[in-house]
């Protein structure tokens, strides 16, 4: 069973997606992560984010690695645990310029591929349903207000202690929003038979049963 996630920045769908895999036994697969970890090394590197061509051989050189530990899952890049490296504006913004560059995204979409074609998985991105897994059985477009999404952004930064502000990341978002719309490769969009699911106003609990039920109905369908 394949079940795509997609929705924009912020909408929630890493962590929703996560408490929806363990309740259902379901390999989750965090595919924003692994263009995170790209643009992190990217930055790390000193790479100029226009040189499409670095880019994309520091991608396939790239070994981008989940994996399920004692503080639930976590990434990998290069043998080295990056998740608490991986969530800053300015990595995120990296990530939406990285996500835009087309080996990059083939090189990380085989490795998607691979992973989902073992396993029972819920998957979310910006472009599962469309491109990644076409054929998934469920599909869901997990969205929410700018200013929702903005919110919820800036308590999970505020709480690993990175200085921001609210206006910041709203801006940061309605930025990110444009990018990965606009972007010439894969652009974010829901995939035709998709479902829209609005989580504005909710809290993670009630959007956690509310995909859950939804899952459950349509499996059964």
């Amino acid at each position: 069973m394949q079940i795509a996630i997609d929705g924009p920045a912020g909408a929630g769908k890493s962590t929703i997606s996560k408490f929806v895999a363990s309740e259902m036994g379901y390999l989750y697969i965090d595919t924003g992560a692994m263009y995170r970890a790209i643009g992190y090394k990217v930055l790390k590197n000193n790479i100029s984010l226009d040189e499409n061509e670095k880019i994309e051989l520091l991608a396939k050189e790239s070994e981008i690695e989940l994996k399920i530990t004692d503080h639930g899952q976590s990434i990998y890049l290069d043998g080295v645990d990056v998740t608490g490296k991986i969530r800053t504006p300015e990595v995120s913004m990296a990530a939406s310029r990285v996500s835009a560059i087309g080996g990059v995204r083939r090189t990380l979409v085989d490795l998607q591929r691979k992973i989902a074609g073992s396993n029972n998985v819920i998957m979310d991105g910006r472009d599962i349903g469309t491109v990644v897994l076409p054929d998934a059985e469920i599909k869901i477009f997990l969205t929410a207000s700018a200013e929702d999404r903005a919110m919820r952004r800036y308590l999970e930064l505020k709480e690993k202690g990175v200085e921001t502000s609210y206006q910041e990341v709203l801006e940061d978002m309605q930025k990110r929003d444009y990018q990965d719309s606009h972007r010439a490769e894969s652009p974010l969009k829901a995939a035709l038979d998709a479902t829209v699911i609005d989580t504005s106003g909710q809290t993670l609990g009630e959007s956690v049963k509310l995909i859950v039920d939804f899952i459950k109905s349509r499996a059964k369908a």
